[in-house]
């Protein structure tokens, strides 16, 4: 399992950062919303402390999107006012107090879509809309380094969902691992408005996390755990597909 961490979200990355060379940024960031960091994770609870701890995960992940709906709200907007190392730390302490709110709340499955609808609709507003007719081509030359870092936060929230109860490990689980690695690499390469698009895209993108975390709520108590995440990632896989029909051409 480890080294599918290790290996999983790098390769992950290198498809993103393919998809954002010859599709644009905004697609790249709708194929991030796939449960591909929080997948394994939550897979990795179930084994260690069975289905129900998973479930309660799972049930934490999806009020959790609104964190990371809040970190890359902050980071749109900061992005075209400072460069990448102060943006990333507004963000990310934007992300921590967002979680800290969530973990004060006692969570049922309504509250939890409730918390992940608004974050998203409010993005959805509040996001800004850059025209990308300028932009140009993504530069690989740091992909190496993006993607060892990758690996390293993959490992350390991996680790730290591990030893955690149940709902710091499902707001763990949805932390923006990849929009921090995305935005940054995108922001120092391609300039403010291309970071955008990549956040912006990331709102159709979660329509298939949810749907992968309501999933595995539904049917951990129901059935054995690993058929449980097999249907859980066709619905997600499904999901996303139905969403890529409102992405722009």
């Amino acid at each position: 399992m480890l080294l599918l961490k290790l290996t999983l979200v790098p390769a992950f990355l290198y498809l993103l950062a393919l998809v954002a060379r010859y599709w644009g940024p905004q697609r790249a960031g709708w194929m991030a919303g796939l449960p591909v960091v929080a997948g394994p994770i939550l897979w990795l609870l179930m084994r260690e402390h069975g289905p129900a701890f998973a479930a309660s995960a799972a049930l934490q992940a999806i009020a959790a999107i609104a964190a990371s709906e809040l970190f890359n709200l902050i980071y749109a907007r900061l992005a075209a006012r400072f460069a990448w190392p102060l943006t990333l730390m507004f963000a990310l302490c934007g992300w921590l107090l967002a979680a800290c709110v969530l973990q004060s709340l006692t969570l049922t499955l309504p509250v939890a879509l409730l918390m992940a609808v608004l974050a998203v609709l409010i993005n959805s507003v509040c996001l800004p809309r850059p025209a990308l007719s300028g932009v140009v081509a993504a530069v690989n030359e740091t992909l190496g380094l993006r993607m060892m870092a990758a690996a390293v936060l993959t490992l350390l929230v991996s680790l730290a969902a591990s030893h955690l109860g149940a709902r710091w490990s499902g707001m763990l689980a949805v932390f923006p691992l990849l929009a921090v690695v995305m935005a940054v690499a995108t922001q120092r390469a391609q300039g403010v408005a291309a970071t955008q698009a990549l956040l912006r895209g990331m709102l159709l993108g979660r329509l298939g996390f949810a749907g992968f975390c309501l999933a595995l709520w539904l049917l951990l108590p129901l059935m054995d755990g690993n058929l449980a995440f097999l249907l859980a990632a066709a619905t997600a896989i499904g999901l996303q597909l139905l969403s890529r029909r409102l992405l722009p051409a």
